[in-house]
């Protein structure tokens, strides 16, 4: 039986009872939250290992509680659960630090998916996975090595900072602004990092034109593929 705590938080009763139900079969114990005043005194009262948070809040805007969140603990797994499907509020749920971001209705199956993807990214920052693997694709953190099945991967300086940041956040949706910014210091054009991500894919990708490890967000940014991104799609 899992001991992870997931606070959701939402303020329609039939999605939180779903919740309940969904996560209570798979040993996940749930604390809920109908507002965003309670889902604060949950957070500061409770061990919470993840967040669900709908944006649609009463008291509150959701941007603004994931702001607050973040304040508190900026390693803590918050996967958005929304109504809202326009870019410029994804794009702002991701800014703030949002790990994943889930449109409703959603399938049981592929947030389960998102949520475990989302805790091992967790654990992958605290330093509990110096080697990341998906598939062929495997990126050693300590000696900083890249390899494709049984060969290893040549990559410049810049395209490796750019491969080790999403192999740290893998799984989660990194902005273009929030790449640019940790990998050169600034948010530049957009089409420079592109440049960059075409060349990784050229070296990592099996099909270059249809990526199966560094998947495009539309007009949000990019998500490096976590080890059970497939299933989630399925």
């Amino acid at each position: 039986m899992s001991s992870v705590r997931i606070l959701v938080i939402d303020d329609e009763p039939p999605i939180r009872k779903l919740l309940r139900t969904g996560l209570s079969t798979q040993g996940y114990h749930v604390i809920e939250a109908a507002d965003g005043r309670a889902a604060l005194e949950a957070v500061g009262r409770e061990k919470v290992d993840l967040v669900i948070l709908d944006l649609g809040l009463p008291d509150m805007k959701g941007h603004d509680l994931l702001r607050l969140i973040r304040e508190r603990d900026d390693a803590l797994p918050v996967v958005v659960l929304s109504s809202r499907d326009d870019e410029t509020g994804k794009v702002q749920a991701f800014d703030l630090g949002a790990d994943d971001y889930v449109t409703k209705p959603f399938g049981m199956n592929e947030l389960l998916a998102r949520l475990r993807a989302a805790l091992r990214h967790r654990l992958a920052v605290q330093g509990e996975r110096p080697v990341f693997r998906v598939d062929d694709l495997s990126v050693d953190l300590v000696r900083r090595h890249v390899r494709m099945a049984d060969q290893e991967v040549k990559l410049s300086p810049k395209e490796y900072e750019v491969l080790r940041l999403m192999v740290l956040h893998a799984g989660k949706v990194l902005t273009h602004a929030h790449i640019l910014r940790e990998v050169w210091g600034n948010a530049s054009d957009s089409q420079y990092l592109r440049v960059y991500v075409r060349q990784l894919r050229q070296k990592l990708e099996p099909e270059p034109e249809r990526p199966r490890y560094i998947l495009t967000e539309t007009g949000v940014g990019y998500r490096l593929r976590a080890p059970d991104e497939a299933e989630a799609r399925r």
